[in-house]
């Protein structure tokens, strides 16, 4: 049997979504780690004696899926900060034009 290609680097996409969940890059991290993961899990399903199961791909997945996750919730919640503060940089330049 053979391992399943791009395990151990969906598990890595996993670890790096998590850790830079922080920044914008962790959603694309995240997302690009649920491709691969997912095109993974698809070829060990039709072919599972081929294959040995790997516990590096699920875990990787389910780590993309929380970084996919923590990136769109702070993409999120920058978009609202940015509505925010420019609905309120307007209403400051309105009061000044007064």
């Amino acid at each position: 049997k053979q391992q399943l290609p791009n395990a151990t680097a969906v598990l890595v996409l996993g670890i790096c979504s998590i850790v830079f969940g922080c920044f914008f890059v962790g959603l694309v991290l995240g997302i690009v780690g649920l491709s691969l993961g997912g095109k993974a899990k698809k070829l060990y399903r039709s072919n599972p004696g081929q294959y040995e199961p790997s516990g590096a791909l699920n875990a990787g997945w389910v780590m993309s899926l929380i970084g996919t996750i923590l990136g769109g919730l702070y993409t999120v919640y920058w978009l609202v900060a940015v509505v925010i503060l420019g609905n309120a940089s307007l209403n400051v330049l309105k009061l000044m034009n007064m």
